[in-house]
């Protein structure tokens, strides 16, 4: 997951390839409370991994349910409707997760209230800001007892001891136009509560967000309990009703997550579709729906159990006007897609997207806004009309998983005609660790562009002057691939030594570095797989790195190998010739040039840290006659690049260092920040 503070994506042109999607969200932490709370042990199988999962799993394991890994599944052994008594008091931290801070809310204050307990629910800021009250009304109506522990309508709240029994002898009424996740926590609960009667719940107002309660309906009938319901105004949870564990359940691929590889293809996937595995026609989740929305904007979409297939139809796409509440959460999605189409495109009935992880209307014309679109926002509606010129943008996520999500397809403007084509930042990209956190992984896995558009860093200065350690951080920094071009002589220096190869065979050196298989990763250097970075220090393996480095077939070879380390997003590259011979048009090229001095004081530093003694004079003339050995090398000498930007670091530290080489990045980049 890419944890840096933005992300830069390059101009994209086209897509292919296959997809594995993620657990869904909504239907993850459904099963996890209703095998909680069932008898019997339930096994999980493709569990969604992500912050709003991990929440619920901690607070589920706080109330005393066991839970055990294994391989790719989890058993859950419920708790039934009984809290252990040690765990009748607790504070659950509950995050951003409205999937486990809603249906908690209702199963904890139904169980406190029928056996005693004190419990506290709490959340980030944001969870503190979005509603909760109309659950909190409907759930006083059946007797709960809960506390608002800060502004009324909203968590944090406090759950404490009723009378021991519940009213249900007359309809719960709980309004349906704000979240329908209110709804679903009383479906979740309420099964808890009908040992004297049935349960009813009513609705008020026109429920939104119909299919995450066709969801909720679902799989409480796998686990046993099966709700009477009178259109969408009244739901009866039958007398007796109990969770029993189905045994085995399956998690499918999350549907919204879908949303942006199908929008993908639809949109830069001209030749072999984008196919996107674990949703398909056997889902149970509306927002697969939202290929029908696609369908109608032009795309190409083939589908059957458990897959898509998607590719781009009708071009430019074609502007629509649809209302939304079928599929509030993928919708978010047809907003950016709406950049590619042919007019102005029109949401409504999304006015749930306000009191989602942000006010996502106010959000989305915000961000739209910055790429030029013109936009127009309403209480419940948007309208997307696509840019007349693009702009590159910082897109401000707001903490929230899907606007990261959905804007990095605003990377493939140039098939709009965005002339020059813009890159696109995503600042915070880690927070789609909320449900998707190889999101970003997994889209550079099935997108490609031509390859002058990746960017490219490259880095160089004498010996001891920081240059490995300095490109290596920026590379971190940037979330760029890292290139340490010494360690790919001296990895070839190594695979030739084990082959038996002297470094006179240059034809058979040339062969093992045409094939050599390297990787970095941070300080990792792999070579077919093996961690080799302490094996490449060995003086034996240096000595003769400096040998094949001066074999032409050798450095030929190598180029190509080094060349293949540009991809997306951009690379950050180390070595004597990388802004010279091998990224000759590289973006950023910068010359360390700290003093020898100064160089040998630090190698001095070094060497006393690690016990070894050295004489600082000593190293100073060796390092100078270092340098004038590189400088004046037949083959590709230690010199700066005509256009390197010369970065005197004899004073720096290394994070000082870092700091000005990614100023002077920032410097030549278009999104004015």
């Amino acid at each position: 997951m890419y944890t840096t503070p933005f992300l830069d994506l390059p101009p994209l042109t086209r897509a292919a390839g296959t997809v594995r999607l993620p657990g869904s969200k909504s239907i993850s932490n459904r099963v996890l409370l209703l095998a909680a709370l069932s008898t019997g042990t339930t096994v999980v199988h493709d569990l969604l991994d992500s912050d709003d999962t991990r929440v619920m799993l901690a607070a589920l394991r706080q109330l005393g349910c066991e839970l055990e890994t294994r391989a790719d599944r989890l058993l859950v052994t419920g708790i039934g409707i009984g809290i252990h008594p040690t765990n009748r008091d607790a504070r659950l931290f509950l995050g951003n997760a409205g999937t486990a801070m809603r249906p908690l809310t209702a199963a904890l204050a139904v169980l406190t209230a029928m056996q005693g307990g004190r419990f506290e629910l709490s959340g980030v800021p944001r969870m503190h800001e979005r509603p909760i009250g109309d659950l909190v009304d409907a759930l006083r109506q059946l007797g709960c007892r809960i506390d608002y522990l800060g502004q009324d309508g909203y968590p944090p709240l406090r759950l404490t001891a009723g009378s021991g029994t519940l009213r249900t002898d007359a309809p719960i009424r709980v309004r349906g136009d704000v979240s329908s996740q209110f709804l679903t926590a009383l479906l979740l609960a309420l099964p808890l509560a009908t040992t004297t009667g049935p349960a009813v719940i009513e609705v008020d107002g026109e429920l939104i967000s119909k299919p995450y309660v066709e969801i909720t309906l679902n799989l409480l009938k796998r686990f046993g309990v099966d709700v009477q319901r009178d259109g969408w105004q009244r739901f009866t949870i039958p007398q007796g009703s109990g969770f029993v564990s189905p045994g085995d359940i399956r998690v499918e691929g999350d549907a919204s997550s879908a949303s942006y590889f199908i929008a993908l293809g639809a949109i830069a996937a001209q030749g072999e579709p984008v196919r996107i595995e674990g949703v398909g026609l056997d889902s149970i989740q509306g927002d697969m729906r939202f290929a029908e929305a696609a369908q109608a904007m032009g795309a190409d979409v083939v589908t059957g159990a458990g897959w898509l297939e998607v590719k781009r139809g009708r071009w430019p796409l074609l502007a629509i006007e649809l209302d939304c509440n079928h599929i509030p959460d993928a919708a978010m999605t047809l907003a950016v897609m709406a950049l590619y189409a042919d007019g102005t495109t029109r949401l409504t009935n999304i006015a749930s997207w306000r009191v989602k992880e942000t006010d996502r209307i106010a959000a989305m014309a915000a961000e739209l806004r910055k790429l030029g679109a013109a936009v127009t926002e309403g209480a419940d509606f948007i309208e997307i009309t696509p840019p007349a010129q693009w702009q590159a943008a910082a897109i401000h996520t707001y903490d929230d998983h899907r606007i990261a999500m959905c804007f990095s397809l605003a990377a493939f403007n140039a098939l709009a005609g965005a002339d020059p084509a813009r890159p696109v930042r995503i600042v915070d990209p880690k927070c789609v660790a909320k449900t998707f956190p190889n999101y970003f992984e997994t889209l550079f896995s099935v997108v490609a562009t031509d390859t002058p558009r990746i960017p490219v860093l490259t880095v160089d200065g004498p010996t001891a002057s920081g240059k490995g350690t300095v490109a290596s951080a920026v590379a971190q920094a940037l979330g760029y691939h890292f290139l340490d071009s010494g360690a790919v002589y001296r990895a070839t220096a190594l695979a030739a030594m084990r082959a038996g190869v002297p470094p006179t065979d240059e034809a058979r050196v040339a062969t093992i570095a045409a094939s050599l298989d390297l990787a970095f990763e941070g300080r990792s250097i792999r070579v077919g797989g093996e961690e080799v970075a302490d094996l490449l220090r060995d003086e034996a393996v240096g000595s003769m790195a400096s040998q094949v480095a001066a074999l032409p077939l050798v450095r030929a070879a190598l180029r190509e190998l080094q060349l293949s380390f540009r991809k997306i997003p951009g690379l950050v590259a180390d070595g004597r010739d990388m802004g010279t011979v091998v990224f000759p048009g590289a973006d950023l090229k910068v010359f360390l040039t700290a003093s020898a001095a100064q160089r040998a004081e630090r190698r001095h530093k070094q060497l006393i840290s690690k016990g070894i003694s050295s004489n600082i004079d000593s190293l100073r003339a060796d390092l100078e006659a270092r340098d004038a050995r590189d400088q004046s090398r037949a083959v590709s000498p230690l010199v700066p690049a005509q256009d390197a930007v010369l970065l005197d670091n004899s004073s720096l530290s290394i994070e000082e260092s870092v700091q000005a080489v990614l100023a002077d990045w920032e410097q030549r980049r278009p999104f004015g920040v």
